[in-house]
């Protein structure tokens, strides 16, 4: 069943936005899961590196913080997925994704994951 939320663009530093997800996520015992350039932890959450080990039917919801350039080599990946909803944060929107991402049936936010989770649209 789908019900994690993948942080594509994770962090262990503790100032990245992605890093801040993970805790407020965890905080709210939202199942999360990690992907990353560099393999670590924050709290009990894996960072992985190799996007072969997360599995579509555990996807719920992407939450993305790279930008443009370099989502490129995840968006036939994404897609292949099939996670209910993409968000975009600050500094990732990437239009020409979203739209082949909602032709697709995939619901799409332009919109800052923590503040989502602050305001309960989560």
């Amino acid at each position: 069943m789908k019900e994690n939320t993948l942080v594509l663009g994770a962090s262990a530093f503790p100032h990245r936005y992605s890093n801040r997800a993970i805790h407020m996520l965890r905080d709210i015992d939202e199942k999360v899961l990690a992907l990353g350039k560099k393999e670590d932890f924050v709290r009990d959450v894996e960072i992985l590196t190799d996007k072969s080990q997360i599995k579509a039917e555990e996807v719920d919801t992407i939450t993305i913080y790279l930008n443009a350039h370099n989502q490129e080599e995840y968006r036939e990946w994404i897609k292949s997925l099939k996670p209910r909803r993409v968000i975009f944060n600050p500094g990732a929107e990437h239009v020409a994704f979203a739209q082949e991402l909602q032709e697709v049936g995939i619901e799409v936010n332009f919109a800052c994951t923590l503040v989502m989770l602050r305001t309960g649209q989560y």
